[in-house]
């Protein structure tokens, strides 16, 4: 992932040698190893947008779910009813979804499903999901360093498909009037072509920068099947020129479960 890893994660006593134990939104923390794979801003980011543009959504789904964090953050800001059911084909990152959703308890609301999501045997559902979410890999191979690490590989390499991928298989799956909502890298023009090939009309486009003066990194997109027209939203600005966490920002990570103080600077007045 291009994003740095999600701030204010808060390891608790039962973390272990290989695995620490992090806040991820509200009282519900997620395990990702020390050395492995770990969230990002892209997964809050994508979660934001989804639970965004689908707050009344009942039955999501969470394609490449990796660790959980993306699905998991979407589910937080959900109505109790809502369900989600995460596919992911990594064992290791597999294993520890189960391992957080059983230590939030959430095993009445979020199944998961060990396959590739390209497989329409794993991806069984059609025209069911209310909302479908994906943080695919954003480096197809022959254009990085493959990590020696196969799970940190996995969650940045192309090695089971690219968001072309996760917008086919997310277009099947979703209801008719259902949302797709993913992140991409900014600079691979990939994004807007997924939604289009798979028939879906962008409604959502948003690109992110992380500081002020610098290229958007990521852009965020949201899609259906219902026609309409494309809200391009302003760039969304994660730090300012000083490398202060914005305004914007911070209250976007208080509807995400992780209220942040901004720093006092400079004293008593």
């Amino acid at each position: 992932m291009l994003a740095p890893p999600a701030p204010n994660a808060v390891s608790t006593p039962e973390a272990d040698a290989d695995a620490s134990l992090d806040r991820l939104a509200g009282e519900w923390h997620i395990w990702q190893l020390r050395r492995g794979h770990r969230f990002s801003a892209d997964d809050m980011l994508t979660a934001w947008l989804a639970a965004d543009v689908a707050p009344d959504a009942r039955d999501l789904l969470d394609l490449g779910a990796g660790i959980g964090s993306v699905g998991l953050m979407t589910l937080w800001r959900m109505r109790p009813e809502a369900r989600l059911l995460m596919v992911e084909a990594q064992d290791v990152s597999h294993a520890l979804a189960h391992r957080t959703v059983a230590t939030n308890d959430l095993g009445g609301r979020v199944s998961l499903r060990l396959g590739d999501l390209r497989d329409p045997e794993v991806v069984r559902e059609s025209g069911r999901f209310d909302l479908v979410t994906g943080s695919p890999p954003y480096i197809p191979l022959g254009k990085g360093v493959v990590s020696p690490v196969p799970q940190r590989a996995a969650c940045r390499m192309e090695l089971r498909g690219s968001i072309l991928d996760y917008a086919r298989t997310a277009a099947r799956a979703m209801h008719p009037e259902g949302w797709f909502v993913a992140c991409m890298a900014s600079a691979d023009p990939r994004g807007d072509q997924a939604f289009a090939d798979a028939g879906l009309t962008l409604h959502v486009r948003q690109e992110v920068v992380f500081r002020a003066g610098q290229p958007p990194m990521i852009t965020l997109f949201a899609g259906r099947h219902v026609p309409g027209a494309t809200d391009h939203r302003p760039p969304l600005l994660l730090r300012d020129e000083r490398g202060e966490w914005t305004d914007e920002y911070l209250a976007l990570r208080a509807k995400m479960g992780t209220v942040v103080a901004r720093p006092v600077r400079g004293g008593a007045a």
